[in-house]
């Protein structure tokens, strides 16, 4: 464990781990810049490859709608066209196969994660994060490690929930480009939002640097659950960590498709280096 400091000059560049990303990613940004304390500081914006052009229909329409929750129905709608959600058949789907998956849609991934983000959803979200911004996942049901079991349940949990689905991860895609998307537009002044997260056991986390009593800097895994509602992180934990997260590192919250999940102040949150502050 290294001491750091709270801040550096601009221009500093404080690095991940080499073990927490990889060089390759779908994005306008190096992973290992997504993944460092920098991004957190000083966030630059976020695009997937490709995603506001091929759906450049859809932010087209988008930008005409006034309100939130006219902009999500408007979404759901345009997913539910373009993946053939309602009419799986027309995707491609066959009643006779044996491996039946058309019901496995970005929604069924959402709830998946709510109820047990190590189980399959969530190892299809981790997968997801791994291979758009090159984070790679640190925990799934224990620690990862290339030789161990946790590495080897992943990788299968990974290829069976993808496995004869219509693009799942295309769906993640407009997901995350369509999250970032209104964030902008609620949010337009501001790049961070202030989220906690519930930790019964601080050493499950890896602690890069402790920079005073309460700060320190943690490498979180590659997607995490966190809440706006701090009385809501405590029923989850014995110490709160709380995190100054930007706006380009959420994937998904609870208000933007009401009703998609049931979870209090929900936020899934892409990880990397993250200064945090402790508290009881």
């Amino acid at each position: 464990m290294n001491n750091i400091p709270h801040r550096g000059p601009v221009g500093t560049f404080w690095p991940p781990p080499k073990e927490a990303w990889t060089r390759f990613n779908r994005c306008n940004l190096p992973s290992s810049i997504l993944a460092s304390l920098d991004f957190q500081h000083r966030p630059e914006p976020v695009e997937l490859d490709g995603v506001t052009i091929i759906h450049k229909d859809l932010f087209w329409r988008l930008d005409r709608l006034n309100d939130p929750t006219a902009r999500a129905q408007q979404f759901r709608d345009y997913l539910a066209v373009y993946y053939s959600l309602a009419s799986p058949e027309s995707a491609g789907f066959n009643a006779n196969s044996r491996i039946r998956r058309h019901k496995a849609d970005y929604q069924s991934l959402l709830r998946g994660w709510l109820f047990d983000p190590d189980g399959r959803e969530g190892a299809v979200l981790k997968g997801w994060v791994a291979s758009r911004f090159g984070l790679l996942p640190r925990y799934f049901g224990g620690r990862i490690d290339p030789d161990n079991d946790s590495y080897q349940r992943f990788l299968g949990q990974q290829s069976a929930g993808v496995y004869n689905t219509n693009s799942l991860e295309g769906q993640l895609d407009l997901l995350y480009t369509y999250c970032h998307y209104e964030l902008i537009r609620q949010r337009p002044e501001q790049a961070h939002i202030t989220l906690f997260r519930g930790v019964n056991r601080l050493s499950d986390h890896d602690i890069v640097a402790k920079l005073d009593r309460r700060r320190c800097v943690v490498l979180l895994n590659n997607l995490n659950s966190f809440t706006t509602n701090r009385e809501r992180a405590d029923e989850f934990g014995d110490q709160i960590m709380e995190a100054e997260v930007p706006l380009q590192k959420i994937l998904f919250f609870n208000s933007l498709l009401p009703g998609a999940l049931k979870g209090e102040e929900e936020y899934m949150v892409i990880g990397g280096l993250y200064e945090v502050t402790l508290s009881t």
